[in-house]
């Protein structure tokens, strides 16, 4: 009988759909390192997550119960530290689990102080958004990611409305926030434009233009095709994306 240990490395990628994979058919995006250990392994072509939701998912890969059960039923509902884990069966066969890696943009401070994790894997920092600019823990990344939008109509005292609506950002994590233009809010969206409430102090007329910062930077970037990469008021790139769930 071998002796050898079995070496375990479980990744999961976030918000990537199966046909956005080269082993899966697709000829745009590039993944080889995935093609390869799908060349070498098995590729399932019938796979379901228990959730739609990354943290209720991951838990209950770990857990092997589902979402509910394991009591991460949504996102921000943590997995319970005394839950047990595919983790905990390899640790007392032996294999312990040198690499636990995870935690996120909003919630890093208090992943590192937890003594669980010993590697992040932080992402939306790169561009921050509305939402994670609420958190606390969030202040030292600053945004990154805007939606320019131009306004369309200011024929009412206080009120003003945009070209940028739910069919140019999401709104499941809150309204976007109108950048460096103080008295300026944001209060509703429709499909193709956005309501703005103005201070007494702010002025907008048809035709300027102003940035938001989006609710959710996620899903925001998936329903576009481009981002537009500047720096001042240089375009320096244009870099297409890979669009789906």
């Amino acid at each position: 009988m071998s002796t050898l240990r079995p070496n375990f490395l479980i990744f999961v990628t976030d918000q990537q759909r199966a046909d956005h994979l080269g082993c899966y058919g697709n000829t745009q995006v590039r993944t080889p390192h995935i093609d390869g250990i799908a060349a070498r392994g098995t590729v399932f072509e019938r796979c379901y997550v228990a959730s739609p939701a990354c943290m209720p998912n991951r838990a209950a890969i770990m857990t092997g119960r589902m979402p509910g059960a394991a009591g991460a039923r949504m996102n921000g509902v943590p997995l319970p530290l005394d839950s047990r884990t595919f983790a905990d069966a390899l640790r007392e066969a032996g294999l312990p689990c040198d690499v636990i890696a995870g935690a996120g943009t909003g919630s890093y401070e208090n992943e590192m102080i937890s003594g669980i994790y010993n590697e992040l894997q932080c992402g939306s920092y790169v561009f921050m958004d509305a939402d994670y600019g609420r958190n606390d823990t969030a202040y030292p990344f600053r945004n990154a990611l805007f939606i320019l939008t131009s306004v369309i109509s200011a024929a009412a005292p206080g009120r003003a409305v945009c070209d940028a609506g739910l069919k140019s950002l999401s709104a499941e994590s809150g309204l976007p926030v109108a950048y460096e233009a103080p008295g300026i809010t944001y209060i509703k969206a429709t499909d193709e434009h956005g309501t703005l409430q103005l201070s007494p102090q702010a002025a907008v007329k048809p035709g300027d233009k102003l940035k938001l910062i989006p609710g959710h930077c996620d899903p925001t970037v998936n329903l576009h095709d481009w981002l537009i990469a500047c720096r001042g008021d240089k375009v320096e790139a244009v870099w297409p994306v890979a669009r789906g769930w």
